[in-house]
């Protein structure tokens, strides 16, 4: 009998001190987490929690996106247009009942979006979404108060724009840098989507640089070639025209302008460098007066130059007579192959950036592939004003 009291007093101590390692193991990977007490994790290791750490990068993400939309909204405007147009009636399309035949009726619809770079009123937008002379334009910002444009000035050399609106105390938006861009970078959009949404945010990343695009459709009034382009999967919509692509800082490096059609989140944005020097050309000017060669042509890249057994370079659409490069010589199906030296690459920006880089009434060595045969021609650039 006291043979089995012994025995039980045996088990119950061992119990306890089993008990008690348990409780401070246990206790001690708390306190671990708490506070970061790292001699622990050789007994637990730091594999236990991945939902945690899960849900904080999941909040970083989001925090992110939400600064950035409370700091950039109050600087993205809608831009709107207001047309008139004839009313038929479909019950008396000929007029034969004295119907409304021949009446006309305004018509207000917001179109694009675009951002603040003046506090005095000047907005960037594209030059497309206000192509019509003949509209009257008006802007609304994010209260919801709406100005009408006062003036609009076009560049003619990019899908540019700059309208003013009688205004004070606007918010500028902050300028980053395209020339640091990267490839997987994270995106943030911020437009007046299909014409309808104000203030649609959406996310995505870069996916490509240096593109060139065809802009536009011959439906709609304008067809433009676009060199050097921001690629992103970040939804872009009819409507998000003019407005900012965002990094993660809220600077805008970028300004949309166009998707790709039948396709699945492929939109693309001018780089924001090209704008910070129309703008300062405009801000020294009050105009876009750019160097101007007087030509349209369509970059022929690596591929397409190989299966045509022809030069890389720019491939001359049409010569604008009188222009520039028709005093120098130019010819529909010319391929700009040079300029000062420089080789004309889509990689590089395309002819349009070797333009911009120079001055009106510089003059410039172009080298020129024609009919197998390669020369040289100079030609004087001038300067082109809207």
């Amino acid at each position: 009998m006291e043979k089995k009291k012994v025995n039980l007093k045996k088990l119950l101590i061992v119990t306890a001190i089993v008990v008690v390692l348990l409780a401070s193991m246990v206790g001690g990977a708390l306190s671990d987490r708490l506070f970061g007490y790292k001699i622990l994790d050789r007994l637990v290791p730091r594999n236990g929690l991945p939902s945690v750490i899960t849900h904080q990068k999941i909040l970083r993400e989001e925090s992110v996106v939400i600064d950035v939309a409370e700091k950039v909204s109050p600087s993205v405007v809608t831009v709107g247009i207001t047309t008139t147009q004839q009313v038929v009636d479909v019950f008396d399309p000929f007029g034969f009942f004295g119907g409304t035949r021949g009446k006309t009726e305004t018509v207000e619809q917001d179109v694009a979006s675009g951002f603040v770079i003046d506090s005095e009123g000047l907005i960037v937008t594209n030059k497309h979404v206000v192509s019509e002379t003949q509209a009257e334009y008006r802007v609304i910002t994010e209260d919801s108060q709406e100005y009408t444009v006062q003036n609009i000035y076009r560049d003619p050399t990019n899908d540019l724009a700059i309208i003013k609106i009688n205004a004070s105390g606007l918010k500028p938006i902050e300028m980053g840098d395209s020339n640091e861009l990267k490839v997987g970078q994270f995106v943030i959009a911020i437009g007046t989507a299909l014409g309808e949404f104000r203030h649609t945010v959406t996310t995505g990343v870069i996916s490509g640089l240096g593109r060139g695009i065809t802009a536009g459709s011959p439906l709609e009034g304008y067809v433009e070639q676009l060199d050097n382009v921001i690629q992103t999967d970040a939804a872009i919509n009819p409507g998000n025209s003019g407005g900012p692509l965002l990094n993660s800082a809220g600077q805008v490096i970028g300004v949309n302008v166009a998707v790709a059609v039948q396709s699945e989140n492929i939109g693309f944005a001018l780089p924001i460098n090209v704008i910070k020097e129309a703008i300062d050309n405009f801000n020294q000017t009050g105009q876009f007066a750019r160097p101007y060669l007087g030509v349209r042509y369509r970059m022929l890249g690596q591929d397409l130059a190989l299966m045509n057994d022809i030069p890389q370079g720019a491939y001359l659409v049409e010569v604008i007579p009188n222009g520039p490069g028709d005093k120098a010589g130019l010819q529909v199906g010319d391929i700009l192959t040079e300029m000062g030296g420089e080789k004309i690459r889509e990689e590089n920006g395309g002819l349009a950036k070797l333009i911009n880089e120079r001055k009106a009434g510089e003059k410039v060595e172009l080298k020129v592939w024609r009919d197998g045969k390669e020369s040289k021609v100079t030609a004087t650039l001038e300067q082109f004003s809207q």
